[in-house]
């Protein structure tokens, strides 16, 4: 059973920055694509970005590109989403999520099989 717990989430101003961690439980990590979502309040889950097993694919949300960068360490068993010129819009529960599957792309919520707890990020002044 793989466990993923988020970390790295609070309060910033727009335009700020926050970097947000995932840790797994296990080391073949490298069999995983991870991805991350985020929920405003009263909206559905929306995939942010995604990362290969290996990290030679990363994929973005439009709304998101160019801002946020997503990274990961098999070795640390971490995985790690950048977040920079933060808006109001960005605020919501960000989740990492697992994945067996080869997702040439974010993905949908249905295709990851493993969630963290999720970690609160808002963004005002």
């Amino acid at each position: 059973q793989l466990q993923l717990v988020e970390s790295g989430g609070g309060l910033v101003q727009p335009g700020g920055s926050l970097t947000l961690s995932c840790t797994a439980s296990r080391f073949d990590l490298d069999h995983y694509t991870i991805g991350w979502f985020r929920q405003a309040p009263g909206k559905e889950r929306e995939g942010v970005s995604s990362i290969s097993g290996v990290g030679d694919r990363t994929f973005y949300a439009d709304s998101v590109k160019d801002r946020f960068t997503i990274s990961r360490d098999n070795l640390k068993k971490q995985i790690s989403l950048h977040m920079n010129t933060l808006k109001a819009e960005d605020t919501g529960v960000y989740y990492c999520a697992a994945s067996v599957l080869l997702i040439g792309g974010v993905g949908d919520p249905n295709e990851y099989s493993y969630w963290g707890q999720g970690t609160q990020v808002t963004v005002s002044s």
